[in-house]
């Protein structure tokens, strides 16, 4: 196996033509008729016992060529590739050159585009951490009391705001129940604003037992067009009436839910967490108005595969996200009515922003003559394996040190830019 000849041609396009031995594709032309001959019925042979000519002569002398040549195909490519040295995107076409002799075989397709940069030191990028106030902290406390509230049977008194009743219901327009208009045992949060308008309002003040009817009116913008405006009375029940007491705002809440012994050391860590939050989301935002800059910078053509290729790269993430969540991307379409090919569209442009920031960055790369050592590909691999819990040796089985070379090198190009940059 080896390349003939290579070229490259417009719009980042290559043809190239490779070589398939002749003693390498007829021993795959034997393995796929051992394969096949298997499962056929020769007269006169016993099942799978028929010899290869015979099998020829009855279906035809090609009738094991497409397969030997799926067999030879994927490494004869794959050396003819190192070979060239050519950084191939996309599924190549392929056509049978010769057969006489050697196969010989012809792959057309795009190689990674050359780019330019018009700049890419001394770009603008605004930078702000926003400060965090008194307030944010103290709501922040406060969803933690929300989160440790104990709750309380009411039986002593009647329902009020901000009480958790449970009730029983069913809806009346004219005399005449509707779809959708009944509930059994459902809790409500008075005041929460969870029913229709008014609805929540007519439960204060009542007791456990009692049977009473509230009477709303749709609102005139309501999802459901056949009750939209109309009038309705709810029969009622209230069985049971609940309050949500929170705990004292005090050292020992501070105790029971951190790890600090005041509640002042408690606020202090959730200030500085949300400080650390918030200079995290504005160097993100920095980086990502430096990647927008880089966009706008790139010259250069980047060839259609690159694009479909990262597209699905984000549809098998986003299915191996779901699966992560007890679902997969099958089973997602069909409860959402989404098609695939309207989840790869919704993809298609952040997944267009990623190849060209990563073909920007590489282009600095070049320009910078950036580099990465040995032992910083060994750290990589080991900041790897911990953060997935798996051995190190693996990592290095499925990451060739290659890729992490070029992406820690791709790191190194963003650093480079954020370094350079100017802050607005």
């Amino acid at each position: 196996m080896s390349l003939l000849k290579k070229e490259l041609t417009e719009k980042s396009g290559f043809t190239m033509e490779f070589s398939v031995s002749k003693e390498a594709f007829d021993k795959a032309e034997m393995d796929a008729y051992k394969k096949a001959v298997k499962n056929m019925n020769i007269p006169g042979f016993r099942k799978g016992k028929a010899p290869k000519y015979i099998v020829e002569k009855l279906y035809g002398k090609g009738i094991f060529f497409e397969d030997a040549i799926n067999a030879c195909l994927p490494e004869a490519f794959e050396e003819a590739v190192k070979e060239s040295g050519l950084s191939i995107v996309g599924t190549p076409k392929f056509d049978i050159v010769s057969t006489e002799g050697d196969i010989v075989l012809k792959a057309e397709g795009f190689v990674k585009p050359e780019m330019d940069l018009k700049e890419y030191k001394g770009l603008k990028a605004k930078k702000k951490v926003a400060r965090v106030t008194k307030k944010e902290v103290d709501e922040e406390v406060e969803r933690a009391r929300k989160r440790n509230a104990r709750t309380i049977e009411i039986t002593d008194r009647a329902a009020k705001k901000n009480d958790i009743v449970n009730i029983n219901y069913e809806g009346f327009i004219d005399g005449v129940a509707f779809e959708g208009g009944k509930g059994e045992n459902h809790d409500l949060t008075l005041g929460s604003g969870s029913f229709i308008p008014g609805f929540e309002d007519q439960i204060v003040g009542k007791n456990i037992g009692d049977a009473f009817d509230v009477v709303v009116t749709f609102p005139e913008d309501y999802h459901a067009k056949e009750l939209a405006g109309k009038e309705a009375t709810f029969k009622t029940v209230l069985n049971s009436i609940k309050f949500e007491e929170l705990p004292a705002l005090d050292d020992e809440f501070a105790k029971d839910v951190s790890e600090f012994d005041t509640l002042d050391e408690y606020k202090a860590d959730i200030k500085d967490k949300m400080v650390k939050r918030n200079e995290k989301k504005a160097e993100s935002d920095f980086e990502n108005a430096l990647a927008e800059a880089l966009i706008k910078n790139l010259i250069g053509e980047i060839p259609e595969p690159m694009f479909e290729a990262e597209t699905e790269n984000y549809v098998r993430d986003y299915d191996n996200r779901l699966k992560m969540q007890g679902l997969d991307l099958s089973t997602y379409l069909k409860y959402t009515g989404m098609t695939l090919d309207a989840l790869r569209a919704e993809m298609r442009p952040q997944a267009e922003k990623q190849v060209k920031v990563r073909l920007a960055l590489e282009t600095i790369v070049k320009k910078e003559g950036i580099t990465v050592t040995d032992e910083e590909v060994e750290a990589e691999y080991k900041r790897i394996a911990e953060a997935y819990n798996v051995p190190e040796e693996n990592v290095k089985t499925m990451v060739a040190a290659e890729d992490i070379k070029a992406d820690l090198c791709v790191a190194a190009a963003m650093k480079f830019v954020k370094d350079n940059a100017v802050t607005e």
